[in-house]
């Protein structure tokens, strides 16, 4: 079942050819828990493309990744701090293949000069499992007082209130 509850997921790492792979299982352990066994696969996938391409072309391999699932969408955004990579030219080929895999995709630039790509997945209707409603808990209704029923005769008198006092009703 989805969790419509908000989640994130942060991730700073020196990116390496053996770090890719080690970055992936981690994404993908975090997908899975939050129960997006179907979003593995693309994530992951846009996810590596970026992360090689940023240990190919990039001077500073330090990344950041962030994931934010709302129970509709999911969003991975990977920032890097190299200001001479340009995604226009270096990441044209990543760039393309995220926005075949994803239902939307950007690239904006930070305070610093540096740049995060972002992409995202949406749940698809089917693929969602409607809440089913839980038993109330016991413990919680025990020391409520539930209202009575009372007939229509004897709400044209006096009505004993459940602090003991009467009151006139007409």
């Amino acid at each position: 079942m989805k969790t419509a509850v908000p989640c994130y997921y942060h991730l700073d790492v020196e990116v390496s050819p053996e770090r890719v792979g080690q970055v992936s299982r981690i994404l993908a352990a975090h997908l899975r828990f939050w129960d997006l066994e179907n979003l593995v696969e693309p994530v992951c996938g846009g996810a590596e493309m970026l992360l090689r391409a940023i240990d190919e072309h990039a001077t500073d391999k330090n990344t950041s990744i962030e994931m934010w699932w709302n129970g509709q969408h999911l969003i991975t955004a990977i920032g890097d701090n190299n200001r001479s990579l340009r995604p226009d030219q270096e990441l044209r080929g990543c760039l393309e293949h995220i926005a075949a895999s994803s239902d939307g995709w950007g690239c904006c630039a930070t305070e610093n000069g540096s740049k995060v790509i972002w992409f995202s997945q949406r749940a698809r209707a089917g693929e969602r499992v409607p809440l089913v409603p839980t038993a109330p808990d016991p413990r919680e209704s025990e020391g409520l007082d539930l209202p009575r029923e009372v007939s229509v005769a004897t709400l044209t008198g006096r009505v004993r209130l459940p602090d003991g006092l009467l009151e006139e009703v007409r």
